[in-house]
């Protein structure tokens, strides 16, 4: 079963909604009994990283995610700002993160050489894949992913790097620590590469 954190940040139905299409059984997540059978559990973020750790500190969640990541490993992925709040802390904000995986998350580069870069960096980018994972397994990298951000995730252990892409620099797109991954992208936005991501996920 895999859990969906319903903090009140995230495209939670999206997500859900993906894994049943699927014939995947999962579930929101939305107070600590929602955790029992479940033995995934996947992170969504969106907006700015202390509006979203804020609203997960307060939402009780807390202290058994901790013990589900830290003691019995259970997977756990964590998207966007999920993927931010993962690490120590950000530039976008002042609190500290989860601290799941070393690194910290910083804004992108708005110049490319002498051109000004948008941001947010939204859209479709592909994806270099440093090292292999199981977590890509049938999944056309060329076609790429759906972005939707302004700051990036620098773990300090390049072996946690499974992924990158560029913008108005190269920049880290996915990261794995023993049972932690992070994306940077929206796997439930990026259609059948996305659907292939998250099953699996939900396979490993």
């Amino acid at each position: 079963m895999i859990g969906v954190l319903d903090y009140g940040v995230g495209n939670v139905s999206a997500f859900l909604r993906t894994f049943y299409l699927n014939d995947l059984p999962a579930k929101a997540v939305s107070s600590p009994d929602d955790y029992k059978s479940v033995n995934k559990l996947i992170l969504p973020g969106v907006g700015a990283f202390d509006y979203a750790m804020e609203k997960f500190n307060n939402s009780g969640l807390r202290s058994k995610l901790d013990y589900l990541v830290m003691e019995e490993n259970t997977p756990l992925l964590g998207v966007c700002i999920g993927m931010h709040m993962l690490g120590r802390a950000s530039a976008e904000g002042n609190l500290d993160g989860l601290g799941y995986i070393s690194g910290d998350t910083k804004k992108l580069q708005s110049r490319e050489n002498d051109k000004v870069m948008v941001l947010p960096h939204m859209g479709w980018n592909d994806v270099t894949v440093p090292r292999e994972d199981d977590i890509w397994e049938g999944v056309n990298l060329k076609e790429g992913f759906y972005f939707l951000h302004s700051y990036v995730f620098c773990p300090d252990q390049s072996n946690s790097i499974i992924g990158n892409s560029v913008y108005s620099e190269n920049f880290v797109c996915a990261v794995r620590s023993s049972n932690v991954y992070g994306f940077q992208f929206h796997p439930e936005k990026s259609l059948s590469n996305g659907i292939k991501l998250l099953n699996n996920f939900a396979k490993l």
